[in-house]
């Protein structure tokens, strides 16, 4: 059994906090599960992992899920899947959401954590991104964009 940290410390990512909840590195890279916290119309770019699956699973507020051509309006304790291969997004139609992300195999963590930074105040305002830099370093964790952020 490996003991995990009891807090993970929160970066920002993409306008929104995120933290690693259980590296790969902890589960001999089986999966790793994070959790992000973000704002009222935040949606990340139509991406893909070609390596992982991905569950999604809401904790606080509302969020649509888009998954291949399937949209999913999930609430607190309700679930999602997005298998490896397949394009796939969200948007927080709530004022702030919560959601856990459990990936698998795990290690994919470690291109949110390269590319996010640090939170030093809970009422920090996230900083400015470099999406570009940040899509370059994609390549290597095999995460590409298939569009643009969705919208209602």
């Amino acid at each position: 059994m490996t003991t995990l940290p009891e807090t993970a410390k929160p970066f920002w990512f993409l306008g929104g906090q995120a933290r690693v909840l259980v590296p790969g590195a902890a589960t001999g890279s089986a999966l790793s599960v994070m959790e992000f916290s973000d704002s009222a119309g935040h949606a990340p770019p139509l991406h893909i992992h070609e390596d992982e699956e991905e569950v999604w699973i809401v904790l606080d507020g509302k969020i649509t899920f888009f998954v291949g051509d399937q949209k999913f309006d999930l609430e607190p304790g309700q679930v999602a899947y997005g298998p490896r291969g397949v394009a796939h997004s969200y948007l927080v139609r709530s004022t702030t959401a919560r959601l856990a992300a459990v990936f698998a195999p795990g290690n994919v963590e470690e291109w949110f954590t390269a590319n996010g930074s640090p939170v030093s105040s809970v009422d920090e305002a996230p900083p400015a991104f470099d999406i570009g830099a940040i899509l370059a370093s994609a390549d290597a964790f095999h995460v590409r964009v298939a569009g643009p952020p969705p919208t209602e």
